[in-house]
Parts: C-alpha cells; structure tokens; sequence
C-alpha cells in the first residue's frame, strides 16, 4: 500500500497518541517569523525572482514550470513563494531541508539565493559545455559536408577517382613494371576483370584484391647481381668463420661453379653437423660471398604440406607457402634460401612436407614450381637452397639423393680458443656494453672453458660460459665502478662454479673385461666404455644392457659368438676354453640413460669379451672403433674425424682404426691428427691381439 501526504504548512507535534492500527498526532501550526511585507522582505523577494529570471534564461524547461506554479499562488505570501521556488531547484536534501527548518522568512530568503546562485553557475557550466560540444559537432560536420562535396567535384572533373578504380589502376600499374610469365599475365588479366564488376563491399572482391596483391609483390623477373670475385667469396668465409678449411673449400667450388655456370642448377647444398658449429652462419656467409639476399626458415617438427606449397584459396585465411613468402619478403628471385633442421621433418594426416620438398629441391622440377596458393608457375631453379642437419639417418632417401653433402664434423680445442678470442669474446663484450679495458680472459682460462665447461663439438656452449662471465663482470661494475676484471685458471670458477666435465676416462687402472672405444653422435665424436663381467653358473648365458640399439645388440651377439669360436681354435688353456660354457656373461656400456646403436662397437665389445676370458687387462693409453664381422673380419665405420677429435679431448694418443678408413684418417687436417703419435690400421681380430696385450704369447 502506498500512502501519499500533502502538506499544508509547518507544524509542531505537540502529543502522539498511539492506536494498535494507526498513530495520531495533535500539533499546532508555526507561522513565519516575518509575515508583514517589510523593505527587507520585499528586497529579498525582488532579489530572488530577479535570479530566478537568470536561471529561467539558462534552463527553459524550468520555465514552464515555474509558471504554473507561480499562477496558482500569490505574491503577497512570499514565504510560499520561497517554498516552491526550493523545491524545483537541484539541491541536496539536506539543504532543502535547511530551508523547511528555517521560520524567518529573511533568513530564509538568504539561505535561498546562495542556492539559487549555486543553480546559475551549474546552469552556466552545462550551457558552456553543450556550446564546446556543439561547436565541435558543427565543425566536424561542415567539414565532412565539405570533403564529400570536394570528393563529387574533383569526380566530375575527372580529378579524382574511387577506390575501386584506385585500387585496379594500381595493380596494373604495377604489372607494367614486373616481367610476368604469359601464365600469370593471363591469370593476372582474367582476376582483374573479375574485380571490376565486384562490389567493394563483397567478401569476394576482398579475396580477389588480396591475390593479385600477392601475385603482384612478388619479383617476378627481379635479381640481384652475383659477386663474380671468388677471392672477395673467399675473404668473406675467413673473416666470419675461423678453421673449417675443407668445408670453405667445398662452399668455394660451388660458389666458383656458379660463377663459371651464371646459374644455380643442381646445387643444393646440405650441411651435416652437430649443435653450434656454425651451420646457419656458413649459409648466411655463402649468401654474403654471393652478394645474394638471405631467407632462413626451419622445417623442424612441420606437419603440414601447406606450409611448403600454400592453402588453396578457397579457405578463409588461405596464404602462399614458405617458399613464395621467401621471395616476397626477399624482394629477388635468386636469394639463398636455408631449410633449417630438415632431419627433424615431420608427417602427419595433413600430407608430407618431405614429399612436397621433393619438387622445390629438385633441378628438374623446380623450373615449373607451383604453389596451391597462386595456382601459377614460379621459376625456383635461380634460388640456391641450402638445407642444414644434425644427422642423415632420419631424411628419407629421396630427399637425400637430391643434395650435395657438406660436412662440419666440429672443432677442436685449439679451434675453440681461437674462435673465443677472435668471435666470441668481442662479440659478448660489445652486447654487455664493455670495453677492452673492462675485462680480460687468459688463454689458460678459454682452454679451460672449453675443455671443462664446454666439451660439446660446437661453440654454443662456449659462448653461453662467455656470456655468463660478461654478465658477472657488468654487475661487478655496477656494484664496484670501474672495476677491471681479469678472468685466469685460478679464479675461473668464482664466475662458472665447479667444472661440468672432469674427465671421460673412468678408469684410471685398467681391469681385465674393460676397453675404451670411440663412437660418433649427433652432438659429434665421444669416448665410449665397454665393460665385461662374468658370474659362475650351470646354464652358461649372454645379456646386455645400457640401452643398446638392435644393429648394437647384433653387434655384441656376434662379438660374443666370434670370441668364443677364436677360443676354441687358437687356446689350450682349459681355464679359458671352458670360460664361456661355465660362466653368465654381462656386456654394459655405461651412461645407461643415453640410447647407443651402430656397428662400430664391435671390436671394442669382442676384445672386452676377450679380455675378461683371459683375465688381462688391455692398455688403457688406447682407444678403438670398427666393425666386427662373424669371421673376424674388421670393416670400415663413419665419422673417422669426429671419433679422433673426441680421442685427442680425453688424451688419447694411440688409435686402432680399420684399414679400409686409412684414406679417412690420412685426409684429416694436420691439426686435427696433432698429438695422435700412433694409428694401428687392422683388417682382422686377431691383429689387434699384440697390439692391446704386448707380450702375449700364444698358447
């Protein structure tokens, strides 16, 4: 239920009666203070109904209002008047109220002037802002009459035209300046007159615009011109790489051939190596030597066929794929183009980016190469690509056939201390904002670096120690002010910790069971141990463990049947030929968390087995690697290079290498092979037996 009260006058309770439905009050009436219409009063009312006309004169809607009002009262009672005159205004309740409570109609009248004057100014602050607003509105609209009647003279003048017929002029403006294939012209003409009769508005004159834009920015006809001085080619590799003699001399005959050639065909170049040793750099290099433009983007874990050869235009977002982005981005038809990680090549439900690699990388194909997106043929036999991996067993074979291998096996020690002071530290000190004379690395403490910091085949690491030790030496600066620092062997671990790598050699005294081999891995060369043990036992046996591949546990199946058949034919000694038939054999390769397989164990696998059957140690100061065939044969095995640089790490000097890899080893740089005093090149397993057990008399 609602209730509304009308009030007559001011009042005073003066008794509350109280009734279980309702309450009732007896109260008196209060009369003005002032009733008569003295000078004052009068003064006070003129002043009033003066601002009241002000305010009527910036709010017209009180106007009407205040008229109704004041026709039904009279001014002869001015405190009425004062009454209604508060009641329109916007004031606060509690000044309102001020009002009500206040019975001398003087006091009264002043209480509301100072409201009125309050009303004014608000009043006069809203018109001020509605003028601004009003005034900008104006401006922006005359201005805009202004530009659209501009826009319809200049067109009927013939000085101006629509965007649409902006846009189509541009797009052939452009095609004057391109040498377009008679494909794409034609392709180029009919999507021109399709855009013509489209509407700016339609999603398909968006789709349109877009592909001949596309079609348009690439370089057709555009190349830039190649360095033709293979001495400044050669220049360029030296300053930016350090040691790699074989591999620049490689890069120079393709750079030479394609001087000689004026044009790329066949040359696609693929650099095999481990982490860090620079195959990125030597691409970008090749590029600088040619004067060519370089694009570099990686395959490693695509999916999807689209990012090779495009999205066909029927799919919302549809885009070329990498290789037409290349050019575009590059702005020449003849960039060198690097495919980064392509062993890392994924395939999945959306198609085989290998497959697709297959026409780009291809001489015969690549002439005529067509892209999903542009669905026009693209001459790609003047780009020389270069791919880079870390290993060939994970590129499929018909990819493989199509590139010229360049291997960058990686460095050794001496190598690394150059590149640190010649690269590396420059480098770091010029991004860490230090000078020359803030810091200094002896080479006693690059050596170290490199030998216990940073053992890796590439120079990733290296540079990631130098980083740390340039980061330390700007917070000793900051800390200190111009502190020099002065890194040596003694204080190298205040900034790097304690070394990460001591030794590889775990045996500093041979046993009888245990040989040192030499493997080869994607990360590049390392030592690898092999060790035998046997347990007495009815039910003689043979296990294996160390995560061992299936071609290595071959391997040491048949190192372990050899060993026993050599036995039996060349020892009389019943200890030994009874060995295998009374005794469980265990064959461990250690560090068991890391997956091994090959062949190249094999020797190492059958002399531990050896060893352990005639309870002699072999020479700890060797190391060795080959192929183990069921008839003792010895047969060659890869990455001769790498194995040696991983020998002369851990302080090998004597090798045992198969003889079909002597043509390997004798084409090794000198400065890789420095240090290695002795390679005993062999062909059978029992040529190894004087060479690791001198002294051994046969039984």
């Amino acid at each position: 239920a609602h209730l509304i009260v009308q009030a007559i006058s001011r009042f005073k309770k003066v008794r509350e009666i109280h009734h279980p439905v309702f309450t009732r009050w007896t109260v008196t009436p209060i009369q003005d203070i002032e009733d008569k219409m003295s000078d004052s009063l009068k003064a006070y009312t003129l002043s009033v109904m003066t601002n009241v006309k002000e305010l009527i004169a910036l709010n017209p809607l009180m106007k009407e209002q205040l008229k109704m009002v004041l026709s039904q009262i009279s001014y002869d009672n001015p405190g009425l008047v004062m009454d209604l005159i508060a009641q329109m205004l916007s004031a606060e309740a509690s000044e309102l109220q001020e009002i009500l409570e206040t019975f001398d109609l003087n006091l009264r009248a002043e209480k509301l002037l100072l409201l009125l004057r309050k009303e004014i100014e608000l009043a006069q602050l809203q018109e001020k802002i509605q003028k601004q607003i009003d005034e900008k509105i104006n401006k922006q609209q005359k201005e805009f009459f202004l530009r659209e009647q501009l826009k319809a003279i200049k067109k009927e003048l013939g000085l101006e035209k629509d965007d649409k017929t902006a846009e189509i002029e541009k797009i052939e403006e452009k095609i004057k300046s391109l040498t377009l294939s008679a494909e794409a012209l034609q392709v180029v003409q009919e999507e021109l007159d399709k855009l013509r009769i489209l509407e700016p508005a339609s999603a398909e004159f968006h789709v349109t615009r877009t592909y001949l834009t596309t079609l348009t920015d690439l370089p057709w006809g555009f190349y830039s011109r190649d360095n033709l001085d293979i001495h400044k080619a050669r220049e360029i590799l030296d300053k930016e790489h350090f040691g790699l003699e074989d591999v620049k001399q490689r890069i120079l005959e393709v750079i030479s051939t394609i001087i000689k050639r004026g044009r790329v065909a066949g040359s696609i170049l693929c650099l095999v190596g481990p982490p860090g040793v620079g195959k990125t750099s030597v691409g970008r290099s090749i590029a600088n030597a040619l004067d060519r433009k370089f694009y570099r983007f990686s395959v490693g874990g695509m999916r999807d066929e689209a990012e090779i050869k495009g999205h066909r235009r029927t799919y919302i977002g549809a885009m070329p794929g990498k290789i037409i982005q290349s050019l575009k981005r590059t702005g020449t038809s003849n960039p060198v183009i690097m495919l980064d990680e392509i062993d890392k090549i994924g395939i999945s439900y959306q198609g085989d980016p290998a497959s697709a690699l297959l026409e780009v990388l291809d001489p015969e194909q690549n002439q005529s190469f067509l892209d999903h997106y542009l669905d026009v043929r693209y001459d790609l036999s003047n780009i020389l690509f270069i791919t880079t991996a870390n290993q060939l067993d994970t590129i499929p074979s018909p990819l493989l056939d199509r590139m010229e291998i360049i291997k960058l096996p990686g460095y050794i020690l001496e190598d690394k201390v150059e590149i640190a002071k010649k690269f590396l530290i420059p480098k770091q000190r010029k991004e860490h904002g230090l000078l020359t004379k803030d810091i200094s690395i002896s080479n006693g403490a690059i050596k170290r670096i490199a030998g216990q910091y940073a053992r890796e085949a590439g120079v990733r690491n290296l540079e990631n120690q130098i980083k740390k030790i340039m980061r330390q030496t700007t917070l000793l600066q900051a800390e200190k002010g111009n502190h020099k620092v002065q890194v040596n062997q003694k204080n190298l671990e205040e900034f790097l910790g304690k070394p990460i790598y001591k030794t590889e050699q775990l045996y500093t005294k041979q046993k009888p069971g245990i040989v040192l081999g030499l493997a080869w891995t994607p990360l590049g060369g390392t030592t690898l141990y092999v060790e035998a043990s046997s347990v007495i036992s009815k039910s003689a046996g043979f296990q294996q463990t160390g995560q061992l591949g299936k071609v290595m546990q071959e391997s040491s199946h048949i190192a372990y049947s050899y060993v026993r058949s050599y036995i039996d034919k060349h020892h009389h000694k019943k200890s030994v030929k009874t060995f295998f038939r009374e005794n469980h054999i265990h064959l461990h390769v250690p560090a068991g968390a890391t997956p091994k397989d090959g062949p190249s164990a094999g020797i190492t696998m059958a002399l531990a087995l050896y060893s352990l059957a005639l309870n002699k140690s072999v020479r700890r100061d060797i190391a060795m690697t080959g192929e183990l065939s069921l008839t003792g044969k010895i047969l060659p095995i890869g990455g001769v290079k790498e194995k040696t640089i991983a020998a002369r790490r851990v302080g090998i000097r004597e090798l045992i290498l198969p003889s079909e890899n002597r043509p390997d080893y004798e084409d090794l740089n000198p400065k890789i092979t420095e240090g290695i005093y002795k390679v005993h090149f062999v062909d059978y397993f029992e040529d190894l037996i004087p060479i690791v057990f001198p002294g051994l008399q046969k039984e």
